[in-house]
């Protein structure tokens, strides 16, 4: 939704429950045969990944590029992408946010184990974001890429965690990049939809 906004492309959002105790949609699995989210459909095209998603609306619509001209900065763009589907997101949202926030907003117990042997990963994770991550408001520097746009969202439930906010302070470029993206306008638009 943050690329979508910042190429300043109008779209319905559309949300499925895939965690519902009656099962992933039929129709859904039609488009997605994994059963994950998100899926775009423009006309009669549908794609999932968010990857592959991302670069479609960036090469696809007018507007600003969302991708360096730089070989060696795309390469880092995708790098950093990577990493979070690697090795960000599963300790970040599922192991530390959900056992943190959604589970006791669902009167579910928190597993304390399950958040402590994923914080490593996450310090870990997180360490390498910063240590790629260039000096300014953004991850690659004087604007926004697809990588802001990707972890973003991750970092966001990420930080509704007391665990999260701790790291970030140990990470000044991060907390630097967060404290600007988590104010900007393709956050706000996209937060608006959800």
């Amino acid at each position: 939704m943050m690329t979508l906004a910042a190429k300043g492309v109008h779209y319905r959002h559309e949300s499925i429950d895939i965690f519902a105790d009656t099962g992933i949609p039929a129709d859904y699995l039609l488009l997605h045969p994994f059963g994950k989210i998100p899926t775009l459909q423009h006309g009669r095209f549908t794609l999932y990944e968010t990857i592959a998603i991302t670069r479609y609306i960036d090469e696809g619509f007018d507007g600003p590029s969302l991708q360096p001209t730089d070989a060696t900065m795309r390469a880092r763009m995708m790098q950093l992408m990577c990493m979070s589907d690697s090795y960000g997101y599963r300790p970040l949202v599922w192991d530390v946010y959900v056992e943190r926030v959604s589970n006791p907003e669902e009167g579910k117990p928190t597993d304390e184990i399950r958040v402590a042997q994923a914080l490593p990963r996450a310090k870990k994770y997180l360490k390498a974001v910063n240590e790629i991550a260039q000096v300014g408001l953004w991850l690659l520097g004087d604007k926004p890429t697809l990588a802001d746009l990707y972890l973003a969202p991750m970092f966001g439930y990420f930080l509704k965690t007391p665990e999260g906010q701790n790291l970030l302070k140990q990470l000044p470029r991060l907390e630097g990049w967060w404290k600007h993206i988590s104010v900007s306008d393709l956050w706000l638009a996209a937060s608006k939809q959800v």
